[in-house]
């Protein structure tokens, strides 16, 4: 009797552009771990540093952040542009890929204008005197604040290329630009989603207590 051979099902090898697309997603993974990792250490930091006698929390009854309606607004913007890219990723399948353009242009305002808003507030700030270097409290603002907005900024640069990829798409119907269309905007949702938890989780510390300060820091075995 011959002996039977199974042969195993050989998976068919991945394309050019499902590699690239593997890679792209791997690396804004790794980015978004570092990132991650960049912002709880200067959040242990920030703990830390607020149980010390010279730490005067901005958000006192007298301080800028007890009246945070400015902040509000931007993380309102925000939330705006974390939803219309959200959107705009589920409209690039549709036909003409749906209302993905307008939901595209939508993110890319409201995150101008959340930057824009945080610049305001920053301006808000050093006009009534709270400047880096007279307290703490403000360095670790600006400087918390300040490196959300530069990573927003630069993925400013990432949106810019999801719009141009999705106005190739009018001219050039073909699958290849539809592929680099839908993950660019992919990306954009991603990290934009990653960039509003983040800014969540900044702006919910920034404006408690330092009673909540010193909870954490007990907690994590940094106080008293």
């Amino acid at each position: 009797m011959l002996a039977q051979t199974t042969l195993a099902p050989v998976a068919a090898p991945r394309s050019r552009f499902q590699r690239r697309s593997a890679s792209a997603k791997t690396g804004l993974h790794l980015l978004m771990a570092a990132i991650s990792s960049m912002f709880f250490l200067f959040l242990l930091s920030y703990i830390l540093r607020s149980q010390v006698s010279d730490w005067e929390a901005l958000s006192e009854p007298w301080q800028p952040l007890a009246q945070t309606g400015q902040l509000w607004i931007n993380s309102a913007l925000l939330l705006v542009a974390s939803i219309a890219f959200e959107l705009a990723r589920r409209n690039i399948d549709r036909p003409q890929q749906g209302n993905s353009r307008e939901f595209l242009w939508l993110a890319g305002l409201s995150s101008f204008g959340f930057l824009v808003g945080q610049l305001v507030f920053w301006q808000y700030l050093t006009d009534r005197g709270y400047l880096a270097s007279t307290n703490p409290a403000n360095a670790f603002f600006f400087l918390l604040t300040g490196l959300h907005g530069l990573h927003l900024f630069g993925g400013m640069f990432a949106w810019m290329v999801a719009t141009y990829r999705l106005s190739v798409v009018d001219k050039n119907l073909d699958s290849k630009s539809i592929s680099l269309a839908k993950l660019s905007v992919e990306l954009c949702a991603t990290y934009w989603h990653f960039l509003l938890v983040i800014w969540i989780l900044l702006f919910a510390l920034l404006s408690s207590s330092p009673g909540t300060y010193a909870a954490i820091a007990k907690f994590c075995g940094l106080g008293d």
